[in-house]
């Protein structure tokens, strides 16, 4: 325990040292922050380094343990063998960050750095070994990576108010802490402890109204940090979810990852493009201060702590309940955001209109391959009938040459007003011509009524050959 002791507090002092010092320095050198009134909206340039700060209170921590202990003896290095297997990938996923911090990198550049240094943590032992009861083999390297790279991503992505990453990574941290002290893996405990003290000192500066950034070189190293912690204690849990205490605990920058990638693949919108659609942005159009938003964020990751030292301590009936507990109170809360794209996502599902536009987008799919084994006008005209009909047009009429194909599938279509109705016509060559309508209030996917159309257009100019009734290669246009 004096271990422990004498690692969190050389950190929480370096870091309580170092940080206006970097602070200072950089802001002279001129590395800062500035507002763009946009998503930026500090008052004034802010330093953006400060996990300079934070990395090397955490290496500096092991250093004075190694230089105050007499000698070094087999308990202290044994302890300590975790922490100097991980130092160089931490060391890859802090140096990328830092580099993007002060010279730029593009995306794909950056997630090249994330998986070198997820390569070498998984080099090093840190490796997802299972998933509940299932062995991982071969794939045990993809899903470490994707993990490790994820958590750092996460904690990337929720660096947007003063104090909010460090915060969240303080409280998980701690938590992994008290996982490793109740379960006596005292390398995983002092692996951790630096990490919280560094972050608790750091805190005092970074918190709203914050004077120094944790930038990239924090956000990133702080990520890969505590995603490896993760999968180290999901090594040594005893319960069949391995990996639900780890996700728990980190439950904002996880959550925060899984609905940025859902709203911005739902909204096609390319998922590293940046947004007001986070969490802490939505609670602030809610009407809360930054301050508060904080506050509440930490509320809800120390829930998630909770319930993860529950579900890693207890048999599988009670942390399952505390699990389900904890994921049904994170389902209102998302519900409460008001996100724009779930609620119509649920709307579609709720209503069946997803199904709709699905059977739609098939039987257009069905239409096209029909239609292109089709020779003869003979032959297209019965699949353009029944397509029509699926799409709730109420008369097709066709004028191909000599020959008229008419089909009335509403009775009611002769006695209704033109204005009443969609009309659109589709002029071939010499004369020839295909006129269709369409009401205008139909419950349908008029969504589709577009591509549909364009379609039968595309595949009749592709192959009619005026005169003659065959199918051939020819030009046109339409007109609606």
């Amino acid at each position: 325990m004096s271990l422990l002791c004498f690692l969190a507090v050389a950190s929480f002092l370096m870091a309580a040292c170092l940080t206006p010092l970097v602070r200072d320095v950089f802001h002279r050198w001129g590395f800062v922050d500035r507002p763009d009134e946009s998503r930026k909206l500090h008052s004034a340039p802010v330093p953006r380094v400060g996990g300079i700060a934070i990395a090397i209170a955490y290496v500096a921590a092991f250093g004075l343990l190694l230089a105050f202990a007499r000698p070094v003896d087999i308990m202290v290095s044994q302890n300590l063998d975790l922490a100097w297997r991980l130092l160089p990938a931490a060391a890859a996923a802090f140096c990328t960050g830092l580099i993007d911090d002060l010279l730029g990198l593009k995306p794909w550049q950056k997630l090249a750095g994330q998986f070198a240094a997820a390569g070498l943590a998984w080099w090093a032992g840190v490796r997802i070994l299972g998933v509940a009861d299932h062995s991982a083999h071969w794939w045990s390297l993809p899903l470490t990576l994707a993990w490790l790279v994820g958590c750092t991503n996460a904690f990337n992505l929720i660096d947007g108010l003063d104090g909010l990453a460090a915060g969240i990574g303080l409280v998980a941290t701690l938590t992994i802490v008290a996982e490793g002290l109740m379960h006596g893996n005292l390398p995983l405990a002092a692996a951790t402890v630096p990490l919280a003290g560094a972050l608790l000192g750091f805190l005092r500066y970074n918190f709203n109204p914050a004077s120094i950034f944790m930038g990239d070189c924090g956000s990133l190293l702080i990520g890969f940090l505590l995603g490896c912690f993760g999968v180290i204690w999901s090594q040594k849990s005893a319960t069949m979810l391995g990996m639900t205490a780890p996700l728990l605990c980190m439950v904002v920058p996880v959550l925060e990852v899984a609905l940025s990638i859902l709203r911005r693949f739902l909204r096609a919108q390319p998922i590293f493009d940046g947004d007001h659609g986070h969490v802490h942005h939505r609670l602030m159009a809610m009407g809360l201060r930054p301050r508060h938003v904080v506050l509440v964020l930490y509320g809800v990751c120390g829930l998630g702590a909770a319930c993860s030292l529950i579900q890693s301590t207890t048999d599988f009936r009670f942390g399952g309940a505390a699990i389900v507990l904890f994921c049904l109170v994170v389902w209102l809360g998302v519900r409460r955001l008001g996100y724009v794209e779930f609620g119509v996502v649920h709307r579609m599902l709720a209503s069946g209109e997803f199904r709709r536009v699905l059977r739609a987008k098939i039987r257009l799919q069905m239409f096209h391959e029909a239609v292109s084994h089709s020779r003869m006008m003979e032959d297209c005209w019965p699949v353009i009938r029944e397509a029509c009909r699926d799409f709730g047009f109420t008369s097709i009429q066709f004028q191909v040459g000599e020959n008229t194909f008419e089909e009335i599938f509403d009775p009611r279509a002769s006695y209704r007003r033109a204005e009443d109705d969609w009309t659109v016509r589709i002029d071939l060559t010499d004369g020839d011509y295909a006129v269709i309508r369409h009401p205008l209030n139909a419950p349908l996917q008029s969504m589709m009524i577009l591509p549909f159309l364009e379609e039968m257009h595309g595949q009749l100019l592709k192959k009619y050959r005026p005169g003659s009734g065959l199918l051939g290669q020819t030009s046109g246009a339409a007109a609606g």
